[in-house]
Order: structure tokens, then C-alpha cells, then sequence
């Protein structure tokens, strides 16, 4: 499984991002998806993520504002999204998209089987 993520950038406090992470190749084995975030000395801190059947989590610090969402073009490629809306100082960091084979959505990201690389989302006026 490869998982190719896009979407970041630089942003006003108060607008909007939207990221994209597309996985390619055994998508079938993949039962979840999601992304973790993570600033320098920090921990990868879980952000949003979602199982198969649409069972979603989140962190408590972004419910509300983000929505994460999937959608399978085909039976090679399933991409889930991560819609970002009244974006704060503290969420800049580098976010991380990630899959697994279970249905876990937890916020140990060592749980996580596949990662992408991550993409720098910075909350700056």
C-alpha cells in the first residue's frame, strides 16, 4: 500500500485547507484510514479518522471544525479527504496520512500499518 498526501500549505488564521491522501495498491486490505499531526518535540497526535463502514474519530481539539471523509474512485485507489475549516495558530504542523488493516481508529499511531509522507499545513497571518 502507498499513500501519496497533498493538500498542505499556508494559511490564515480562520480559513479553510483541504487534504488529500491517495492510497494505491492493496487498498483492499485497508479497513481505515486517517491522519495524525505532529510539531517539533511533540508526539504524532491523532486528528481525525475513519473506518470502511464511515465510523469516524476525533480529536477533541478539531471536532467541529474538521470533517474527514473517503471515497473509492475504483477498485486500485481510495483516497479519504480531510476537510480543515476556521483553521487556528496550533494546528500548524506536519500532518501525516496513515491506513491500517483493522478497523482501528485510535490515537496510538504505532497501531497504524501504512503512512504516507507528511504535508506541512502552517496557520499564520
Amino acid at each position: 500500500v502507498q499513500l501519496q498526501a497533498s493538500g498542505g500549505g499556508l494559511v490564515q488564521p480562520g480559513g479553510s485547507l483541504r487534504l488529500s491522501c491517495a492510497a494505491s495498491g492493496s487498498i483492499f486490505s485497508i479497513n481505515a484510514m486517517g491522519w495524525f499531526r505532529q510539531t517539533p518535540g511533540k508526539q504524532r497526535e491523532l486528528v481525525a479518522a475513519i473506518t470502511r463502514s464511515g465510523s469516524t474519530n476525533y480529536a477533541d481539539s478539531v471536532k467541529g471544525r474538521f470533517t474527514i471523509s473517503t471515497i473509492s474512485t475504483d477498485s486500485a485507489k481510495n483516497t479519504v479527504y480531510l476537510q480543515m475549516n476556521s483553521l487556528k495558530p496550533e494546528d500548524t504542523a506536519v500532518y501525516y496520512c496513515n491506513a491500517d488493516r483493522t478497523h482501528y481508529i485510535g490515537s496510538y499511531w504505532r497501531e497504524y500499518d501504512y503512512w504516507g509522507q507528511g504535508t506541512q499545513v502552517t496557520v499564520s497571518s
